[in-house]
């Protein structure tokens, strides 16, 4: 996969999914500048970890609100499918899972940034999950904080022009997974 930017990874964790039989292993990494967040590269990797386990499975991937701009997809890379989704959302740097980053002196703002998703699952036996998000301030242009600005009746303006630059560089990293044996 083809990642958009210089990353730093700042905190990777392991755990156990005994009920699904797997085992999830997490990376996350950051575009910083100045010790404040700009691009966030979330990473999960799941491995099933009972042979005789049914293959693994994953619910869709959903928007957090239709309100808001978002697009969703599927594209074929071979026999893998991959889910996508593009939206808008906030950055909350009280989440729990934020922490370990938070504690190492990167501030995370909080307010808007674009994520994309993708997910997809692997001879059934694993599953990716991955969020890329961008601070929506971090594109050089001057856009609203106001979430009602980016509903999917009102965008428009520098707004939409920063939503589409994010959605194209995002496909970009999607089409260039490669999956190799």
């Amino acid at each position: 996969m083809s990642l958009p930017s210089e990353y730093r990874l700042y905190h990777s964790f392991s755990h156990d999914n005994p009920a699904e039989n797997s085992l999830t292993r997490v990376y996350f990494y950051i575009k910083e500048r100045k010790k404040k967040a700009e691009e966030m590269f979330i990473v999960q990797v799941s491995d099933k970890t009972n042979p005789q386990a049914a293959p693994m499975t994953a619910p869709p991937l959903k928007p957090y609100t239709e309100q808001r701009m978002y697009s969703k997809g599927k594209v074929k890379k071979g026999d893998l499918e991959v889910e996508y989704l593009t939206q808008l959302m906030a950055w909350n740097p009280d989440a729990p899972s934020l922490q370990p980053i938070v504690k190492k002196g990167i501030t995370i703002p909080h307010h808007w940034a674009l994520q994309g998703q993708l997910l997809f699952l692997y001879l059934g036996e694993h599953g990716v999950f991955v969020r890329y998000s961008r601070d929506v301030h971090s594109f050089g242009m001057k856009v609203s904080g106001e979430g009602k600005d980016w509903d999917r009746d009102a965008i428009s303006r520098s707004e939409k022009k920063v939503y589409e630059i994010f959605e194209k560089g995002f496909m970009e990293m999607v089409n260039s997974i490669q999956i190799k044996n």
